[in-house]
């Protein structure tokens, strides 16, 4: 995460994980979604966080950064729980290795084509590229 104060409400989505899965609200707008390192995300999970987000976004169309360094595997189902096109305005996926790279590809793949979608491996670019799609909805 980067060093900008993040207005983030802990209250992740245990589930049965020694890690929750985070997500935060940050002072520039973007819904943050941090999937824990070494996870295996199931449908559970997903849908879990697609409330948060739903929740977060409180009305509006925000753009979403899920960050998934570190991610061991994101099953069928989970990637079934696609973005909602009422409440992402655009996706940046945020990794570091090719692993990363590869899980972000099968988001990717799913997430409705009306939603803008990239795999980023800067923060800072990623956010800047998320900057575009700050709006009101």
């Amino acid at each position: 995460m980067s060093n900008q104060q993040i207005a983030r409400q802990a209250g992740g989505t245990d589930l049965g994980r020694t890690e929750p899965i985070e997500l935060g609200l940050a002072d520039d707008g973007i819904v943050e979604v941090v999937l824990p390192v070494r996870s295996q995300l199931r449908a559970p999970e997903a849908r879990a966080a697609a409330t948060m987000v739903r929740a977060k976004a409180d009305g509006r169309k925000r753009p979403l950064l899920l960050t998934v360094t570190g991610v061991l595997d994101i099953n069928d189902g989970a990637r079934a729980v696609s973005a909602a096109p009422e409440t992402v305005s655009a996706l940046a996926l945020l990794g570091e290795s090719p692993v990363d790279r590869v899980i972000a590809h099968f988001l990717l793949r799913v997430t409705p084509k009306s939603i803008p979608a990239r795999f980023f491996t800067s923060e800072a670019a990623a956010r800047e590229w998320l900057a575009g799609y700050l709006r009101e909805s």
